[in-house]
């Protein structure tokens, strides 16, 4: 495709493919800032960030929130008038780590509570990998399962889903033990389905055999929809493998209409996790993401 402005992508330094969707632009009604993706910033400067853009919603991480405070994250977000897509993170139910199981327990609880008043409509859970020497992965589901159950009363008091994230088979050893969104939704679906749904994160199940089924089954149970790219190669580190939507392999056109068709109205978060990305200027990052939203998500929504 033809460049059509002098702008430069990040973290590629192509040049725009489209042009950089002007505040208001009703294509971004849609679209969420993960502040994972500018980890440099803190979540003034996030915030910030999505009203200069005309972003109408952040996707919020626990540790910058503590760093300024609840109160105050609350009323910044609620004085910039964004909407908190989800809250990152809680979870790690396996026991792998320091915690016991009722101190991570207690935990979650709060990190229900801080999305309850952040007005989050979900808690995004990372169910946790194995402990050292563990490799009973099918015990270490069953634990993560019960966790879930456990914090069902709790979310339902405070009006936050629970969303199960599946992780890309690459993470199960180390932090997350539920490897496809089959595996996410048998979980989830004893439990009520709004205290309980799943996240769709294009990096995590792009590859799954069978996705297409398993989105539609998903339905009413898709809590958030993330979206970043799977590029190769992979660097040292696998965590910072998520790339820049349309560097990589994810046919995001399709996975985004799947998703459409199974009935999700909600937010779209842009949620990188990448070196080069983290490195840049945050406002090109945003640029850059809102023009790959545009081009290659929000036509199919």
């Amino acid at each position: 495709m033809t460049a059509v402005t002098t702008e430069l992508d990040v973290p590629s330094g192509a040049p725009a493919r489209v042009e950089t969707p002007a505040p208001g632009d009703p294509r971004l009604a849609r679209l969420s800032l993960n502040q994972k993706t500018v980890d440099g910033w803190g979540l003034r400067e996030a915030i910030d960030g999505c009203v200069a853009a005309g972003l109408p919603a952040i996707g919020t991480w626990r540790e910058p929130v503590a760093d300024v405070g609840l109160e105050t994250a609350a009323r910044w977000v609620r004085e910039a008038g964004l909407r908190v897509s989800s809250v990152c993170r809680g979870g790690f139910f396996t026991g792998a780590g320091d915690l016991s199981q009722a101190a991570r327990h207690d935990d979650n609880r709060r990190a229900l509570d801080e999305a309850a008043a952040l007005g989050a409509p979900c808690l995004v859970l990372v169910p946790g990998g194995l402990p050292a020497g563990d490799r009973d992965l099918g015990a270490a589901r069953s634990r993560a399962a019960a966790a879930v159950e456990a914090l069902v009363p709790h979310a339902l008091d405070v009006g936050v889903r629970l969303a199960i994230e599946p992780m890309h088979p690459i993470f199960a050893a180390d932090r997350g033990v539920v490897s496809t969104l089959g595996q996410a939704l048998d979980m989830a679906e004893p439990l009520p389905v709004e205290a309980v749904g799943v996240v769709v994160d294009t990096f995590h199940v792009w590859w799954e055999p069978g996705v297409e089924d398993q989105i539609a089954r998903a339905g009413a149970r898709i809590a958030s929809y993330q979206v970043c790219e799977w590029i190769t190669p992979l660097p040292p580190d696998a965590l910072l493998s998520r790339g820049m939507m349309g560097d990589g392999h994810i046919d995001f056109p399709r996975l985004t209409s799947l998703v459409a068709a199974a009935g999700y109205t909600g937010d779209v978060e842009v949620e990188i996790f990448n070196a080069d990305v983290w490195a840049a200027d945050g406002r090109a990052v945003v640029d850059t993401l809102a023009r790959r939203y545009v081009e290659l998500v929000e036509p199919h929504l």
